[in-house]
Order: C-alpha cells, then structure tokens, then sequence
C-alpha cells in the first residue's frame, strides 16, 4: 500500500534508503519530497546519481544499463528516472518490472510522475509499491487547506491564528505553488519575529501594495464598490497582467455566490466553503443586491470572456470584462451586459 504522509516522513528519516522509491501526484510536492530523499541520499553517501528522463523517445534500456553499471567513485548510486506522464507503456512497465525482480545493490531507484490519478496505477506501480514504497501527493481538499498552510508556516517556524491562516488560504486555494511562495516570502518578513501571525498582520503581509491583484479586484467587486473595482481592473490591464488568469479567479468566485445564493442554509454553507467571517459578510451582502438569476447572467458572461481571452470566440475581452466587473458591484449596471 503506498505511504501516506505520516509514513513517509518516518521513511525519510530511516538511516538506510529502500531499492525503489514511487513518488506522484501534485508537481510541487513531488518535486519537494524528491528532493527531500536526495538528501538523505547524500547524508548516506550516495554520491553518484544517474538521470534518466522517459520521455517519448526514451530507450527503457537504459534503465537496465543504469542499474548493471559500475562506479569507480561511489559505492552507492542513485537512478533518478522522471517520467513526466505518468505512464510508461508496455515497454517501460516491463523494463520497471524486470528491475525490480533483482535490484541491484547499493543502488536506489527514484521514479518521479507530477501527472498522476487512479488511472495510471497498473501492476508495474504496484510493484515499485512491493519492492520498495509508493507516495501519492495529493493537494488540500477544500477542508485541508487551512491545516495544510498552519504545517506549511510550521515548517518555517511560524505561526499563526486559524483566521489568518484561512486568510491565506482564501487568496491561494487550489494553487500550491501559491500558496508556497506565499509562505517563503512570510519566513523572510518574519525572519526573528516569533510572535503568532494574526488575521490582520496576515492581510498586510501578504497584500502587493506595488501592484494591483486579482483577489482586491473581486473583494472591491462583491462589496459593490464598483469604482474601486473598474481602477483596479485598469491597474492591472496596464501592467500587462493575463486575462486567462484573472478570469479563471473570477469565475471561482462567482460560482462560489452561486452556491451560497443556492444554499438554504447560507451560513451552514459558508462554514462547507470554510469562509472567515469577513468573507462571509462580503457575500451575504451581494447576494442581497441581486437575485439567483443575476449572478447566473454573470458567470455566463465571465465564460464568455475567459473564451474571448483565449481566442476561441470574437470580442473585446477586456471591454468586457469592465462591463462584467460594473454589474457585479452595481446589479442596476446589469444592462450592460446585455
């Protein structure tokens, strides 16, 4: 079975390294804990690394060769073989397979997918699994996030209440590279402060005042301060920021609304969408300015410029997108959508 998190951190810490290490799932924590057993790795005398990228064209054996070579300056080796699909086909399966039924000594192999689901498992995974230890990296779910970011500050020796820990987590959900960045960059602010991180000292840490942002975009929008909001989106449309990207946040946001105006229970539902309480109030009082209906046309129009911004469709996207931010903040504006 492969290693949760708990396990692998207990197999990281072990002083001797196992023939074959499985890691997939989400690319950065992939990446870190690859990194992590490296090393370790190092600290063991593993000296010598191997690197092997499967890409389409990769000829599986090399891996044979890898693992049958010698060296003349390490007694230890490490295979570290990327395999950016996450599936190896027949031919990998089998090279991967055949290795495992006789790993050499003294050499570990690493085996590293950052695209992975329960479609690509398949009996060679299960036998990376058998000879040595598989980890799934999966992201937060929507309920983790919070925890995740109070063990991401942790990790840093840092701190912080549960309302600016959600605080973070709001600005960043579903990105964790994000949400990483936005850890490093506290740990240099924060550099010799010990002192736990409140929601306020969270929202100006974290706040860019050289620039304008997507998330004090949509907070001015929702609170109906539709000035605010139309200055913010020139800000960012000057400094050349990607419509893709404000758009897919966007969107996140009003099919968030949609949830809360569809609930029957607003307040159970915000706790479901692990709101903080200033988020709540903001929502509570635009569902108030619009009925269902309104926010529906919204996320409508949002679809439509996201395709306008990537091509698939003619208009000027962010003309649109002024129109779109007005009737957010102000329903009246909605007209202009039509």
């Amino acid at each position: 079975m492969p290693l949760n998190a708990t396990q692998w951190q207990k197999a990281l810490a072990a002083d001797s390294l196992r023939p074959v290490y499985l890691l997939v799932g989400e690319e950065l924590l992939v990446l870190e804990a690859a990194d992590a057993l490296r090393a370790q790795a190092r600290k063991l005398g593993y000296s010598e690394r191997d690197v092997l990228d499967a890409g389409t064209h990769f000829d599986w054996n090399d891996l044979a060769r890898a693992g049958a070579g010698m060296s003349l300056f390490a007694t230890r080796r490490m295979i570290d073989l990327r395999l950016p699909t996450g599936r190896p086909g027949k031919e990998g399966a089998a090279a991967l397979t055949e290795y495992c039924a006789d790993p050499p000594p003294d050499v570990t192999l690493l085996v590293t997918a950052t695209t992975w689901s329960s479609k690509h498992d398949g009996a060679w995974s299960k036998k990376l699994d058998a000879t040595g230890a598989m980890v799934v990296f999966n992201a937060p779910r929507p309920n983790e996030w919070s925890s995740w970011i109070g063990a991401r500050l942790a990790s840093r020796g840092l701190s912080a209440t549960p309302d600016a820990a959600a605080l973070l987590a709001e600005r960043v959900e579903g990105n964790l590279l994000a949400a990483a960045q936005e850890v490093d960059k506290l740990a240099v602010l924060r550099a010799g402060d010990s002192s736990r991180i409140d929601a306020a000292a969270m929202e100006s840490l974290v706040a860019d005042s050289a620039r304008y942002d997507a998330f004090k975009l949509t907070d001015a929008a929702f609170a109906g301060d539709g000035a605010r909001a139309l200055h913010i989106l020139a800000g960012l449309h000057a400094e050349g920021e990607e419509l893709i990207g404000l758009m897919g946040w966007l969107v996140n946001q009003l099919q968030l609304a949609l949830r809360l105006a569809n609930a029957r229970d607003f307040a159970a539902q915000a706790r479901l969408e692990r709101l903080w309480p200033a988020r709540e109030q903001l929502f509570r009082k635009a569902l108030r300015r619009a009925p269902r209906e309104h926010w529906l046309q919204c996320l409508a129009r949002a679809s439509r410029i996201d395709r306008m911004a990537k091509g698939r469709e003619t208009g000027e996207p962010w003309r649109e997108a002024e129109r779109l931010i007005a009737a957010i903040a102000e329903p009246r504006a909605a007209m202009a959508l039509a």
